[in-house]
């Protein structure tokens, strides 16, 4: 068991998703809901919420009168969603559902917003076509997706470690959060019915908790089990160290690393 974990929770379960991925989502989450200049009292879709950074953002920008929902198709993180949002905006709602066959009426939703899911979706078409129906003529559109990982140091340690330690299954995993590009998601907004598609890329020098730890934690988090299926424990403990031999020129004295993290972020209007 991790250190600093009660003996329910899973390290490399959604409640540790939700923490070591904190650090890197923020900033990223605050340019996607600044995309979609969000206004009091305005109904928001969090599309692949996970565990709901983006919507609880969404809920203090919407404001007592607005109304929040995410969805995602992974029940595990849908619960820490729950578990893990704010009491004192509105009610967020999250529920358990694909991307391409979404629980909610046509024309529901001022703004729809996707955080680092998009290249996920198993049809991405059918999913935008969908997203699309959800949304009320002139409603908004932002997705974050990632810039190629040849240009992300961290990434790119982690995906080292994964190729060495992982396997081949662990390596198709990670590759699948760098393949979509904006070309490909502007085009499937377009099929979908949506105008106005733009992209910009953004990039941002974040600084990660002390990689000692942080290495192995936001890893396990991840690519966990797969490592683990893989190698066992100590797959996973050589995996963390080559992450941290791999930044250790960005290493400064109390052990954090700062570095750059780039996203497109693909606009659209309904």
């Amino acid at each position: 068991m991790a250190h600093g974990h009660s003996g329910s929770e899973d390290p490399d379960g959604p409640e540790g998703y939700d923490t070591h991925q904190a650090p890197i989502m923020a900033p990223f989450v605050a340019e996607l809901l600044d995309a979609v200049d969000l206004a009091p009292g305005e109904v928001v879709l969090d599309l692949a919420c996970g565990t709901g950074f983006a919507a609880r953002a969404a809920a203090a920008l919407v404001g007592p009168t607005g109304r929040v929902h995410g969805a995602d198709i992974d029940a595990e993180m849908i619960r820490v969603a729950r578990d893990r949002h704010p009491r004192l905006y509105p009610d967020i709602e999250f529920t358990a559902a694909p991307a391409d066959h979404l629980p909610y009426d046509t024309g529901t939703f001022d703004a729809v917003v996707c955080q680092q899911g998009a290249q996920f979706f198993t049809d991405l078409g059918a999913a935008l076509a969908e997203t699309a129906r959800t949304t009320r003529p002139g409603g908004r559109f932002a997705a974050t997706i990632w810039a190629p990982v040849d240009r992300q140091p961290y990434f790119l340690a982690q995906q080292a470690a994964v190729r060495r330690y992982g396997g081949p299954q662990a390596t198709r995993h990670f590759a699948r959060a760098f393949a979509l590009t904006a070309e490909q998601l502007t085009a499937a907004l377009r099929t979908a019915g949506y105008g106005d598609t733009a992209h910009r890329e953004i990039t941002f020098g974040i600084t990660l908790p002390p990689l000692d730890t942080y290495a192995r934690a936001h890893l396990s988090t991840l690519w966990g089990g797969l490592i683990r299926e893989a190698g066992g424990e100590d797959a996973l403990s050589r995996a963390a160290a080559l992450v941290r031999e791999q930044l250790a020129g960005h290493l400064t004295e109390d052990g954090t690393a700062t570095l750059p993290f780039t996203a497109i972020l693909t606009t659209a209007t309904r």
